[in-house]
């Protein structure tokens, strides 16, 4: 009740009297407990003073009662009243359990219907107000029971209607309530956990009851395969597990896979080779530390997968070798297998050879190939051929193999000897020694051992009834050619015949060149003076007009020589001369003319030793002396010209009689100079005359001569003369068409010489009788 609040009228239950209750000044006097009640001096009315709790101030007793004792004091006159106020009972207090928090560790194996004390409730109230009941949350393997107790209390029994499983479920949180009688009721709540303790009641199980595995050969050691894990819904050492091989497992694989006993790895341990080994099966048994230890299994299988690390091989089956060169396109040379222990792809095999070889492959059946010709063989061209086999597999990345074999060819004689040239010019110098060595003609053949030794025959030919193996002759084995006489350039300049090298082969093949040899000069032939004519060793003798003009042509000296052009070159000079002053000496064409007129000082006679000298190396040379003597009257002259008067500063009468009388002696004298030339010197006429000149003879200088070297043409024409005659020929000079110099006609030996002169180009014909 709240204070001030009126309980009960003192006067009115004691009977006292108004009136007179002031006066008699009424106070209480609590007994033994605090003063929660005090009275209304003037009234009578008994009020509360202070809150009261009923259990606070009950709290030791054991009954449900609670009262106040209080004294009541009057005075006028005094006097004292027992009284007891009792003080009722309110649910003001909620129940409460003296453990906010029960635990409880039951056995997963506990049976059904097992009871478990828990802690009860307490209520300061009493009667009604206290714990009347018990309420458990919802839960299908616990229940309650409600107790009452001696004194009246309730408590509570957990009771496990079901049984438990830790592996369900390991901890059970229950909440207990309790429930008091009051309106409106009061509750109060504590917690309850079970602790569900574990029995070794599960099996190890693994995830899979069969691994498959696919691991790569030649894994490294101790690579990781396959982690195994086996779980056991028990607890602690129940689940503590042990992984071992079963004795289903072969040794083999034992050997090759580790397995970790605590934490179920399989590591590689061994090699792993596809080649050898491809599938790998294994039991694995998973055992708890329980008592008794419980067991699971599971089957793993590994699989090895092929890699490319097997190379390919190649194995040569036949093989043939030498053989001929000629032998024919597509035969066989060889028999070749090819194999690869990888597998798919990795062991798929191609071969190949060099492109640039006359072979090819061709496949007989499943790897198996043929090597066979494909194109025509030459041994000279390759003698022998290193084929390499090449295979290469289809792995990634590829792996490759090869083997060479080395094919040699047999020579069959297919190839014709062959010269280094087709046409063998030599050139021999005359007189050389009987014997001497010209050249040597050696062939070549490509072909091997009798196919390539090689005999060399000079073909015979005749010329002029003398045989070429009489000339000349070759060494069958090394084809020297040798003289077997000296050559004379003069006689003959030149051979032509043919030289033979032919093989040993069967049959023989040969070929044939052609030699030219060719004589070559030597200066072996003296000089031979041929005008002006003399006897052997015997002085010329001539004789000069003292009126003789200064250019005027006193005499020719023509020398003729054997030897070729080159050697046969004349040139003239004088050796004596008895004055150097009055003659001059043309060294190309032999022509002696006057420097200057005589004079009375000069001698009467004059000596001229004159020297033919050839071109040669050394030089040769002839001499010839001319006398010759000055005369008062006119002589022969050697020209045809017509004479040109002379010209004085001083002119006369008497000078141009002299001068009319000399040229008309002159001209008449021409025609017989001209004839006797002609039959002495058998010269031709000159066809350019020399500058005017009185009693002169006309000479031109050839400019035909090949070397264009000034040379007399009437010694070019006498040396013509005698090297056709000696062939038996006529020699005919006839008119030339103009530009030309002559023209040389050959004819067979007839009759006599003739010689015409006319205004008209000359004709000389030679006759031999």
């Amino acid at each position: 009740m709240e204070e001030g609040s009126v309980v009960a009228n003192l006067a009115s239950d004691l009977g006292l009297d108004l009136k007179t209750l002031s006066e008699r000044n009424m106070r209480l006097d609590v007994i033994a407990n605090r003063k929660y009640l005090n009275v209304n001096k003037e009234t009578g009315d008994l009020y509360i003073v202070e809150r009261i709790d009923r259990e606070y101030l009950c709290a030791l007793k054991t009954y449900t009662s609670c009262f106040l004792k209080i004294e009541a004091i009057l005075e006028n006159p005094q006097r004292i009243f027992f009284i007891e106020v009792e003080v009722m009972d309110i649910n003001d207090n909620t129940p409460h359990f003296r453990r906010d928090a029960n635990e409880l560790d039951i056995s997963e194996a506990t049976q059904a219907g097992e009871r478990f004390s828990v802690n009860n409730a307490v209520d300061p109230d009493v009667g009604v107000n206290s714990v009347k009941t018990y309420h458990l949350s919802t839960s299908e393997h616990f229940d309650i029971e409600i107790q009452t107790g001696r004194d009246g209390s309730k408590f509570a029994d957990l009771i496990l209607k079901k049984s438990l499983d830790r592996e369900k479920q390991a901890v059970h949180n229950l909440i207990l309530t309790a429930v008091d009688g009051g309106t409106p009721s009061r509750t109060g709540t504590a917690s309850i956990t079970v602790r569900v303790l574990d029995t070794n009641d599960n099996a190890p199980q693994f995830d899979n009851e069969h691994y498959r595995i696919k691991i790569i050969e030649n894994s490294p050691i101790g690579s990781l395969v396959l982690h195994l894990n086996a779980t056991d819904l028990d607890d602690g050492s129940n689940a503590e597990l042990a992984y071992m091989y079963s004795l289903y497992t072969s040794e083999m694989t034992q050997n090759t896979f580790n397995l970790n006993p605590h934490t179920g790895e399989i590591t590689v341990k061994g090699v792993l080779n596809y080649e050898d080994f491809k599938l790998y099966d294994m039991e694995v048994i998973a055992t708890d530390k329980g008592s008794p230890a419980l067991s699971g299994q599971c089957k793993v299988t590994v699989s090895v997968e092929d890699m490319n690390d097997n190379h390919p091989e190649i194995s040569i089956k036949s093989f043939q070798s030498p053989v001929k060169e000629n032998i024919d396109v597509d035969t066989v040379i060889a028999v070749v297998s090819v194999s690869d222990k990888d597998s798919g792809d990795n062991g798929v095999v191609d071969i190949s050879i060099p492109e640039n070889m006359p072979f090819k492959l061709r496949e007989s059946s499943d790897n198996y190939f043929e090597l066979v010709v494909s194109e025509p063989l030459d041994r000279e061209k390759v003698p022998e051929y290193d084929i390499t086999f090449t295979v290469i597999d289809r792995g990634s990345p590829p792996l490759s193999d090869n083997e060479t074999m080395t094919l040699e060819l047999l020579d069959v004689n297919d190839n014709v000897p062959k010269f280094p040239q087709s046409f063998y010019t030599i050139r021999v110098m005359e007189n050389n020694a009987p014997g001497a060595l010209l050249d040597s003609l050696t062939a070549y053949d490509p072909d091997l051992h009798e196919n390539q030794y090689l005999v060399y025959f000079i073909i015979e030919r005749e010329i002029a009834n003398t045989s070429m193996s009489m000339l000349f002759s070759i060494n069958p084995e090394n084809g020297k050619l040798n003289a077997l006489k000296s050559f004379d350039y003069e006689i003959e300049k030149e051979f032509l015949f043919h030289i033979e090298a032919r093989d040993s082969g069967v049959p023989p093949l040969s070929s044939n060149v052609t030699v030219h040899i060719i004589i070559v000069d030597q200066n072996d032939n003296t000089p031979v003076i041929v005008s002006p004519w003399r006897a052997h060793g015997s002085v010329v003798e001539e004789k000069i007009p003292r009126s003789t003009d200064k250019g005027c042509l006193v005499s020719k000296v023509i020398a003729i020589d054997g030897d070729s052009v080159l050697n046969s070159r004349i040139t003239y000079q004088f050796l004596q001369v008895t004055d150097t002053t009055l003659f001059s000496l043309d060294q190309y064409n032999g022509e002696i003319r006057t420097m200057r007129m005589f004079s009375y000082r000069d001698p009467r006679l004059q000596r001229l030793v004159i020297v033919a000298k050839d071109n040669g190396e050394p030089a040769l040379s002839a001499t010839v002396t001319i006398k010759l003597s000055t005369v008062e009257t006119a002589v022969k002259a050697y020209s045809d010209m017509t004479e040109v008067p002379l010209e004085y500063d001083i002119f006369s009468d008497l000078n141009l009689y002299l001068v009319i009388g000399l040229g008309s002696v002159s001209f008449l004298l021409l025609i017989t100079i001209l004839v006797t030339i002609v039959l002495k010197c058998q010269k031709p006429k000159s066809s350019k005359a020399a500058p005017p000149c009185r009693n002169s003879v006309i000479s031109e200088r050839n400019s035909t001569i090949a070397d264009s070297t000034l040379v007399s043409n009437d010694a070019y024409w006498y040396s013509l003369f005698l090297a056709e005659t000696r062939k038996g020929k006529l020699v005919v000079r006839q008119p030339a068409p103009k530009g030309s110099r002559y023209i040389v006609s050959s004819l067979p030996r007839s009759t006599g010489l003739t010689e015409t002169s006319d205004s008209a180009p000359s004709t000389l014909q030679i006759h031999y009788g």
